[in-house]
């Protein structure tokens, strides 16, 4: 078998030569394409979340020798978090070339962030099934880079730092409400505002709900911080 144009550019952004083609080919399968011919990437997915995590892990370690498990473990989920996933296949143009059912695509699959993270996840087992361990490790810290690195000492969610803040001052757990919608069905843009019983608030808007109420978080955090 031999990968089409596409995927040999694909593969060379990523930096691995494939000896089994057929195992990108099912990496960048989404599930809308699935038939009794065609395999999807779900179990890559699966595999791929594993193989990251150990390399984020062992990434970690070596970075910050002195680091306790309180710090490292929310270091680490920032790192394989979906978010940071889907970051990383937009920027090595993942999207381009998944393989999407005809009503994913119309629904703009290739820019939905849990479809790129979840590619993303199948084309790390990719490489692992196809090159080894070591592959896999070389393309994640070159593809992840600077982030293993630049991740913050503290890397708690906002959501998860402004709840400790508020619980610490005896206040209720921060509420999020969405205050607007707009976009296509297909492309929605939310509008989440954080609010703290005390009465403080902050709104955000972002593509997804998550990212909405992460960033409101992050906002009203840094404005209590502030007074």
């Amino acid at each position: 078998m031999k990968l089409s144009a596409d995927l040999q550019a694909f593969a060379g952004r990523i930096g691995h030569e494939f000896a089994k083609p057929e195992i990108l080919v099912r990496a960048v399968t989404h599930s809308s394409m699935t038939s009794p011919h065609r395999d999807d990437n779900q179990r890559q997915e699966f595999l791929g979340d594993r193989v990251l995590g150990l390399v984020m892990a062992e990434a970690l370690l070596l970075a910050d020798a002195n680091a306790a498990e309180g710090l490292l473990a929310p270091r680490f989920n920032a790192l394989v978090r979906k978010e940071a996933c889907a970051d990383v296949a937009r920027e090595i143009d993942l999207g381009a070339v998944l393989k999407l059912g005809r009503s994913e695509m119309k629904s703009g699959g290739r820019r939905k962030e849990a479809l790129l993270a979840d590619g993303m996840e199948a084309v790390i087992a990719a490489v692992y099934q196809d090159g080894g361990f070591d592959a896999a490790r070389g393309m994640v810290l070159r593809l992840w880079g600077a982030r293993i690195h630049n991740v913050a000492k503290d890397a708690r969610d906002p959501k998860t730092a402004l709840q400790e803040w508020a619980q610490g001052r005896g206040e209720n757990p921060p509420e999020y409400v969405e205050v607007a919608r707009s976009g296509p069905d297909h492309q929605p843009i939310f509008t989440i505002e954080a609010r703290l019983s005390s009465g403080p608030f902050e709104a955000a808007t972002a593509g997804s709900k998550r990212q909405a109420e992460q960033a409101a978080a992050a906002a009203l955090l840094k404005k209590v911080e502030q007074q």
